[in-house]
């Protein structure tokens, strides 16, 4: 009885400035086999299914643990995590590309920097004043804990973005990623001492006005971030920013 085997196609390219071609391998099949594993066998024996010697696949991959969000790729059509995409449920051939809304460096691996700019843009971060015990902060109710939790669980992976029609290398559009995480370190209570700053940011070009409200984003996200409740939270914090922000 024949081996079982999977064939994968991947979009691959040397550099940003060469020309992008297909590869089809074909490596052997065992149950629960994550997109990763297949990357992994094409790496051990860099051969294409008509017998031809080629370079590895270049990926970029971290945790394995669906956490850090480096593995990013469009596997047959849509974005998500190659860690988390079992081929046991998806349709064959599988077919891998590059996300197309950041830079490519080479193969399926691109340049998330624009998304942590951003990030510092708009201050994504609770500033700690020193190392010395402040004591116990502020008591949260349950329902906001769940919900800061909840939205905390954003790995920075660009999924939002690569399905957002407002974000691409034309536009400033910051994204739903960091739209949300002005969201989640605003209601921080330490971090709200600089909500004003980060208001400031995204009321911007590239800002949250510049959300078409298309909700690919929410349908996207691997995290299940309700990015669009994110997106409405700022923009009404933007506007009352922008109406009675002076009177502070």
């Amino acid at each position: 009885m024949a081996e079982k085997s999977l064939t994968i196609k991947v979009k691959r390219q040397e550099d940003p400035s060469s020309k992008s071609y297909w590869e089809e391998f074909e490596i052997p099949y065992r149950p629960n086999m994550n997109i990763i594993i297949c990357l992994m066998e094409i790496r051990k024996r860099p051969i294409t299914k008509d017998g031809k010697q080629t370079t590895p696949v270049v990926w970029e991959s971290s945790c394995l643990e669906h956490v850090c969000g480096a593995c990013s790729m469009v596997i047959n059509d849509q974005a998500r995590q190659a860690c988390s995409t079992l081929v046991d449920k998806i349709d064959h051939p599988i077919v891998i590309e590059p996300m197309t809304k950041f830079p490519l460096i080479r193969d399926l691996k691109v340049d998330r920097s624009r998304l942590f700019s951003d990030l510092k843009k708009a201050k994504a971060w609770v500033p700690v004043d020193g190392t010395h015990n402040l004591g116990p902060g502020p008591r949260l109710d349950a329902e906001t804990q769940e919900l800061r939790y909840k939205l905390s669980t954003c790995m920075s992976c660009g999924v939002c973005m690569e399905v957002c029609p407002q974000y691409n290398p034309k536009t400033l559009f910051v994204g739903p990623s960091v739209i949300n995480q002005v969201r989640l370190m605003n209601m921080h209570p330490t971090g709200a001492m600089h909500k004003k700053e980060r208001l400031e940011a995204m009321m911007e070009e590239g800002g949250v006005q510049d959300c078409g409200n298309a909700q690919n984003c929410v349908r996207a996200c691997p995290k299940h971030i309700p990015l669009t409740e994110s997106i409405a939270d700022v923009n009404r914090q933007t506007t009352w920013e922008g109406l009675f922000g002076w009177l502070k």
